[in-house]
């Protein structure tokens, strides 16, 4: 059982975890994540350690309810228990001093990305990120961004805040306004992370992605985490998360993404029909 010391929403959806897990804290690099279950018969879903604290420690997860397993685990709260945290898991990632290097975060990617812009910050970098959300109060650790980053763009789908557009376009307009980029990082939906890496292709600028496919046990055993990258199968859990964003199939990953999405959906509804009776009878607290 691993115990939640802090929990704290960041944006409608969007709440952070401290939990106490010593061994991964010690061990954890960028990069890394941590597969959890909440209770037994639940979903195994992998989580993004996205700080750690070894003196305390603590690591922390940063969770966007979208599924039933993510919105079950937001009703949880600083005492509560999980029921299981395996990792570190993963290839931590590769960091060098490349000259000036990019984070860019869509979203909850943000959470994923900012571990490495420390880790490109320590290794000497000229360190740059680009966090977009489709309105300001998705736009998330922004501040802590700003202890560690040479420059901060923030941007919004709707102009709410910061630059109006997307991460890709702001990209873009840092390339054409004479900005000499050595590396990007992408990370947020699949969609977005194509969109860099058609956006930094006739630059050549090497680009990573962290991918987050299917995966249930996270140690190459179920091969449900396959992806096609330079034309060769891999295993996310083991051999990635990040790859080179040139050679991702990105076509296969994201229909292999939408393998399980009615039953996803059904998973959710029934979660939510659940909740909602929970709520009515007065039994929230038992959730």
């Amino acid at each position: 059982m691993y115990k939640i010391i802090n929990a704290d929403f960041l944006a409608d959806n969007i709440k952070r975890f401290v939990i106490e897990a010593p061994k991964i804290a010690a061990k954890r690099k960028a990069g890394q994540f941590v597969i959890i279950r909440l209770k037994d018969g639940g979903e195994r879903i992998p989580l993004t350690i996205a700080d750690s604290d070894i003196t305390n420690g603590t690591i922390t997860i940063i969770v966007q309810g979208i599924g039933k397993t993510t919105k079950e685990l937001n009703t949880f709260v600083a005492g509560d228990f999980i029921l299981d945290v395996v990792g570190p898991l993963g290839k931590a990632s590769h960091i060098e001093n490349f000259g000036t290097a990019v984070s860019i975060g869509g979203g909850v990617g943000t959470a994923i990305a900012y571990p490495t812009a420390v880790a490109l910050k320590n290794a000497g970098n000229h360190t740059i990120a680009i966090i977009g959300g489709r309105t300001k109060d998705l736009v998330i650790l922004e501040d802590e961004l700003r202890q560690v980053c040479n420059e901060v763009y923030p941007t919004t789908d709707d102009g709410s805040y910061g630059f109006h557009g997307f991460v890709t376009q702001k990209l873009k307009e840092l390339i054409d306004n004479g900005t000499k980029i050595d590396f990007v990082l992408a990370i947020g939906p699949i969609p977005m992370m194509k969109a860099v890496a058609e956006t930094t292709r006739p630059y050549g600028i090497k680009t990573v992605v962290s991918l987050n496919p299917v995966m249930v046990d996270g140690t190459g055993m179920c091969g449900g985490c396959r992806a096609i990258v330079d034309n060769k199968t891999v295993f996310v859990c083991v051999d990635g998360p990040e790859f080179d964003a040139h050679l991702v199939d990105f076509q296969t990953l994201e229909r292999r993404n939408k393998t399980y999405r009615e039953h996803e959906t059904e998973s959710l509804h029934n979660y939510l029909c659940h909740f909602d009776k929970a709520f009515d009878e007065g039994l929230l607290s038992k959730i």
